[in-house]
C-alpha cells in the first residue's frame, strides 16, 4: 500500500488536539506502543547508557570432551568433582556477579575445554 506523505501529514494537521489524542490513544492501544518525546541532542546527552558491570557466566553445553570442561569447572568454581560434573551435565550458571573481564576469562577457558557459554 503506497501512500502520500504529504497528504497524510496535511491531514493530520488540520486535526484538533482532541483529534489527536483520539489517534495517538488508538495507536497505542492497536501497536502497544507508547509515545516518547525526545529534545533534541540534549536530551541523548542527559541519558547515557549505562554499560553493564556485572555478567553472569552460563554452561549451555558441555560439549564432546565433558572431563575437560568438568576439570574448567573445578578450576573456575571451587567445585567438589560430582557438583562439576552434575553442573556439566544440567548446565546453568558457573559464576554469578563477575566483572567483564573475569567473565570472558572464565568463557575462554571453558570454550577452549570444548563447552558452550554465554555471558549474560
Amino acid at each position: 500500500m503506497a501512500y502520500d506523505k504529504q497528504a497524510l501529514i496535511d491531514q493530520l494537521g488540520q486535526l484538533t488536539i482532541m483529534e489527536l489524542a483520539d489517534l495517538i490513544d488508538g495507536l497505542k492501544e492497536t501497536w502497544g506502543v507508547t509515545a516518547a518525546v525526545a529534545a533534541g541532542p540534549a536530551a541523548a546527552a542527559a541519558a547515557p547508557v549505562e554499560e553493564k558491570t556485572e555478567f553472569d557466566v552460563v554452561l549451555v553445553d558441555a560439549g564432546a570432551q565433558k572431563i575437560n570442561v568438568i576439570k574448567e569447572l573445578r578450576a573456575i568454581t571451587g567445585l567438589g568433582l560430582k557438583e562439576a560434573k552434575d553442573l556439566s551435565e544440567k548446565g546453568g550458571n558457573v559464576k554469578e556477579g563477575v566483572s567483564k573481564e573475569d567473565a570472558e576469562k572464565f568463557k575462554a577457558q571453558l570454550e577452549g575445554a570444548g563447552a558452550r557459554v554465554e555471558l549474560k
